[in-house]
């Protein structure tokens, strides 16, 4: 956890290393000296949106403001080009430091759009109607949280693990969720439009009336989970559907080569139209006993 005294000390250090005065501080962030004097006094703190700015204005990465950051020297000239150049440290410094934890907060109505390096848990949070826009979550951990109408558009969620939480009305166009697992959640009105999940792993829940437009499916496994309300589109290649049970689901103009169905149920209720197969998944389909009206099989 985030100490008010800690995080005034390194206001304090970083604002005299670059030597200007509170009151210009406060000008740059639109606020007042006195709000300044008191974060550094400990009396208060700056919230995370707030933060980043600092750490902008400071030439410091975010992390610095961490409990057990291990800082380094860095010569500067003034505040403007601080500002126009925040310093970036190595990926590989990066992972050597405490990086943010905001494990058991409740986030609402907050925009974290373009932060990069968040790479830190979030593990029992509740996030409501906050931004992501442009974030770079990738490598993340998402364990029993609570997600309701936030935007991840054009995010990188790649490489993350998504557990036992509850996804619902989310913005995640365009987004990376390449190697991604998806494990225990209830993922309801979602808009997975234009997302690419090239090799993600969805299991053990339910996937329920989202929208999935011009996503990408490449290596995407089903396994166990309830799917319900959906209309897959586009090209499947390589994917796997086991053990899931499906209800009101549509392939509509799909290719599907190399994709597999197994011990599936209610795999007959499931609607093809015009639809393309290649023998090994049309074999699978013809096997779980599904409706081959709408399939043609594809010619080599």
């Amino acid at each position: 956890m985030l100490k008010s005294n800690m995080i005034g000390n390194k206001i304090t250090e970083a604002r005299k290393k670059i030597n200007i005065s509170q009151a210009q501080l406060a000008e740059h962030l639109f606020i007042s000296p006195q709000a300044v004097g008191k974060w550094e006094r400990g009396e208060s703190m700056p919230d995370i949106i707030t933060l980043n700015r600092l750490a902008e204005i400071l030439g410091v990465d975010l992390n610095y403001f961490s409990e057990n950051f291990q800082s380094t020297t860095t010569e500067v000239t003034s505040v403007e080009s601080l500002a126009k150049q925040p310093i970036e440290l190595p990926s590989d410094e990066l992972e050597n430091k405490l990086s943010w934890n905001m494990s058991c907060e409740n986030l609402v109505d907050n925009d974290f759009s373009g932060l990069k390096n968040l790479h830190q848990k979030l593990r029992y949070s509740s996030m409501q109607r906050s931004l992501f826009v442009g974030s770079d979550m990738s490598g993340l951990l998402l364990k029993s949280n609570n997600i309701d109408s936030c935007d991840f558009t054009s995010s990188n969620i790649s490489n993350s693990n998504i557990q036992n939480s509850n996804l619902v009305n989310n913005i995640f166009k365009d987004c990376s969720l390449r190697e991604t697992e998806f494990s225990e959640n209830s993922i309801k009105g979602c808009d997975f439009s234009g997302a690419d999940f090239t090799s993600a792993t969805i299991k053990s829940g339910a996937f329920l009336k989202n929208t999935i437009e011009n996503a990408v499916w490449n290596r995407t496994s089903f396994h166990e989970i309830q799917i319900t309300d959906i209309v897959f589109e586009g090209i499947f290649k390589d994917c796997f559907f086991e053990n899931c049970a499906f209800n009101g689901v549509k392939f509509q103009n799909s290719t599907l080569i190399n994709t597999f169905f197994k011990n599936n149920e209610k795999l007959k209720r499931i609607q093809f139209i015009d639809c393309k197969v290649d023998k090994m998944t049309y074999a699978f389909l013809k096997n779980g006993k599904a409706d081959m009206s709408g399939i043609t099989l594809l010619t080599v």
